[in-house]
């Protein structure tokens, strides 16, 4: 996706999608340098919302509103250019418990290890998914994804866990793709990029997104 990203202006955000969403996406990347963007929701560089792969090959999360609100930056790295990571962002700021608002899946692995988790109130705004411009694969003309992303979810206003994307192979061990999840996918969900290089919306919704740039190659690669 180097130089290409795509967008959506979505539309009525409000309770419960801006405090309770799932992002569920498989990737690979192609390039270890600089930051690759997976999803955002950028204003400016005073406000935005950002899950991607950072300078250091670390998987950030960070909702930035003049100061941090939520920041998770794991200690994992990745590294592995030949390999395929399933990653689950399951958000719910409603969660009475701390360490419950925020929970990232790779691989189907609960990731308990971070070098940064700043979590902010019970019922805290998120920023995302709300009225206003979302990308993916990029954000403000900069920190394209240089890769592949393969059937991208957003679930708006349910919390799922990894085991309803994906599961463990009884025979080799490895995480598996789920290719028909049970998901509820809200006013501003979507399912795109199922099966090859259509953004076309997947899910019940209508929720399609744009191209721009070089445009989406696909590949059987997956």
């Amino acid at each position: 996706m180097a130089n290409t990203y795509l967008s959506r202006t979505f539309g009525s955000g409000g309770s419960p999608g801006t405090l309770t969403w799932t992002l569920s996406t498989w990737f690979k990347r192609s390039n270890l340098t600089g930051e690759h963007v997976i999803m955002s929701s950028y204003i400016n560089s005073a406000k935005y919302v950002v899950l991607k792969i950072n300078g250091n090959n670390k998987f950030e999360f960070r909702v930035y509103n003049s100061a941090d609100q939520w920041r998770y930056t794991t200690t994992m790295k990745f590294m592995d250019t030949s390999a395929w990571y399933h990653l689950v962002m399951a958000f719910d700021s409603t969660q009475a418990t701390a360490s419950e608002r925020v929970i990232i899946y790779i691989n189907g692995e609960r990731i308990t290890a971070f070098d940064a988790s700043t979590v902010s109130a019970q019922n805290h705004n998120g920023d995302f998914n709300e009225a206003k411009l979302h990308t993916i694969g990029g954000r403000n003309s900069a920190d394209y994804f240089n890769g592949y992303m393969s059937d991208f979810h957003f679930a708006s206003g349910t919390r799922y866990a990894a085991t309803d994307f994906g599961s463990t192979d009884s025979t080799t061990g490895e995480w598996k793709i789920n290719t028909n999840p049970s998901v509820t996918y809200g006013t501003n969900g979507f399912r795109i990029l199922k099966d090859g290089n259509t953004i076309t919306d997947q899910s019940t919704n209508s929720n399609d997104w744009t191209s721009s740039g070089a445009g989406i190659t696909k590949t059987e690669d997956s």
